[in-house]
């Protein structure tokens, strides 16, 4: 992988030492404008025209924000925290984010895949440590880490009750949260508990199912949309950001309003 625990440390302990004499970049009393940073896999990935109607919560979280708040998507299918590493994708996140900025981190669908050794962790090793990779980073050029647990696919049991499907991982990031003193969203937990709400037929449409096609993990526009509401209700819950950079947070959101790019040079 690219990016070294020793050397993000060191970046920091510079990094610090730049912003101690910096004032803020305020402009008139407004606030200053900020990056928000998605490094994740499929479910908040942006899609395609190719794909449609997929579509990854990140494509939705603009609708929450303010426009102090830009969203950065480097989400990417498939991708776990070792590959997303190893690829050099935080290296690329690295490169553009700045001090204020903030980095939000999900993963664990793809972590969780025995048979592939090139996506593969264990929750509680390599899983755990891969997490504190991108934690240090981002603290290393100022920006605040954000973990979010991996939203949870549609699984029901014969009794109609939701099920978990990630395993130990959700727990795993937890603790990390927790002994890294890092914003937790706890997505699994809430999204878990709307899935619960919706039942098993309503949650259809909220997931890719289609004529030819029936997702339980990926979603349509409205599943997407609902996971985006999440998780900006998290970031307000958790003070990660102030009610004046969210917006619409209890408002219906027109899902018409989501869009697919067809262009290949758009992709990241």
């Amino acid at each position: 992988m690219s990016v070294g625990r020793r050397a993000v440390v060191s970046a920091g302990a510079g990094l610090a030492l730049a912003l101690a004499g910096a004032s803020p970049a305020r402009s008139q009393g407004r606030p200053p404008m900020r990056t928000l940073f998605i490094a994740g896999d499929s479910t908040a990935a942006q899609k395609y025209a190719d794909a449609a109607p997929e579509t990854g919560w990140g494509m939705a979280l603009p609708f929450f924000l303010h426009r102090n708040v830009r969203v950065a998507n480097h989400a990417v299918n498939g991708r776990s925290t070792k590959s997303f590493l190893d690829e050099g994708r935080l290296d690329a996140i690295l490169t553009a984010i700045r001090p204020g900025d903030l980095l939000l981190i999900q993963f664990g669908h793809n972590d969780a895949k025995v048979a592939d050794p090139a996506r593969h962790t264990e929750p509680w090793t390599t899983y755990q440590d891969n997490l504190r990779i991108f934690v240090e980073a981002a603290r290393s050029r100022g920006a605040l880490p954000v973990l979010a647990t991996s939203v949870e696919r549609r699984k029901f049991g014969v009794d109609g009750t939701a099920l978990r499907t990630h395993g130990a991982y959700p727990a795993a990031m937890r603790e990390v949260a927790r002994a890294s003193d890092v914003p937790l969203l706890d997505i699994e937990a809430l999204s878990l508990a709307l899935w619960q709400r919706l039942g098993p037929e309503a949650t259809k449409t909220y997931f890719n199912w289609t004529a030819t096609e029936q997702d339980n993990t990926h979603f349509n526009p409205p599943g997407a949309v609902e996971v985006a509401r999440l998780v900006a209700a998290e970031l307000l819950r958790t003070h990660v950001l102030a009610p004046r950079e969210t917006r619409r947070l209890d408002d219906e959101i027109p899902t018409d309003l989501i869009t697919w790019p067809d262009a290949e040079e758009s992709r990241p």
